[in-house]
């Protein structure tokens, strides 16, 4: 058996790169792992729903446009909203306010879901038209909440 000397050249940069490159990939690793952890294991997260008290009923709210009434309804019980709807809509009014109907459905979903006025979001080109409608969502669960106020403060 014969053996050959093998001769092995390393090149001091090359050495000096692949450290560096080496402790950065480590270093990146490690700043993985603490962004991509959860801080807080040993405290619970809980979602805490909005504690709002109404008086179960139905509560309307009117809005005039164009001189046609056209009645917000949202039906409640003691700490829900169960439904919201549009009562009295005209066709006249739904020809001058085409957005009125699909603007109204989202919010309507987005309330019934969160069960919360907080959060509610809708697309710019019926910004105005949401924001009427929201107004009157507002002021008819106002209303249910005064009477829930009011029947608490009889009671005591």
């Amino acid at each position: 058996m014969s053996s050959k000397t093998k001769i092995v050249v390393l090149h001091l940069k090359e050495l000096i790169y692949t450290g560096i490159f080496a402790i950065l990939g480590i270093l990146f690793i490690i700043l993985l792992i603490i962004m991509f952890l959860p801080r807080n294991k040993d405290k619970e997260t809980t979602i805490q729903q909005p504690s709002n008290s109404y008086m179960p009923g139905v509560y309307t709210t009117s809005l005039v446009l164009n001189d046609n009434v056209v009645d917000i309804e949202v039906t409640v019980d003691e700490s829900n909203i169960n439904d919201i709807r549009i009562v009295n809509l005209d066709e006249a009014v739904t020809a001058m306010y085409p957005l009125i109907e699909p603007a109204f459905e989202d919010l309507v979903i987005q309330i019934c879901e969160n069960q919360s006025l907080d959060g509610i979001t809708y697309a710019d080109d019926n910004k105005y038209t949401s924001m009427v409608l929201l107004d009157a969502i507002k002021t008819s669960l106002q209303k249910a909440e005064a009477a829930a106020k009011t029947t608490t403060e009889s009671r005591q």
